[in-house]
């Protein structure tokens, strides 16, 4: 009986732990769309996109890859684990054709970033969205 107690307090604090880091996009305001679509957005942090539909570069920001943020996002909304993340930035710099996203330290950061950057996009935890970037959908 003492295990099952257990078992479900440690299954209770993990579930309480995810709705911590529940994340948001974020564009910078300036941008006109208004969602966007999975394979979208993975291309994006993919660094394979490169323009918005209005012609604008996109300047990918990111947090450190072991923040938890981070794991969150690229698990929740991407589908796949930081480093297979890293590993295709890397290919790309190490083949010569592309680049990595622009490392941030802090939440608070990415967003003072991301809104004062055209073209910018990012993410932030739910509850603390700045009202100087603009969410963004997912359809």
């Amino acid at each position: 009986m003492k295990i099952l107690l257990k078992f479900s307090l440690i299954c209770c604090l993990s579930l309480t732990t995810f709705h911590l880091h529940a994340h948001s996009l974020i564009i910078n305001p300036s941008n006109a769309t208004a969602e966007l679509s999975r394979n979208t957005l993975r291309a994006i942090f993919a660094m394979r996109k490169h323009y918005w539909e209005d012609g604008t570069e996109i300047k990918v920001f990111v947090l450190d890859d072991t923040n938890a943020l981070h794991t969150e996002f690229c698990k929740t909304a991407l589908g796949m684990f930081p480093y297979q993340l890293r590993r295709l930035w890397d290919r790309q710099v190490f083949s010569g054709t592309g680049t990595t996203p622009i490392t941030v330290k802090s939440i608070e950061e990415m967003q003072q970033r991301v809104a004062s950057t055209a073209g910018a996009i990012g993410y932030a935890e739910t509850d603390s969205v700045s009202p100087n970037v603009k969410l963004l959908g997912r359809r």
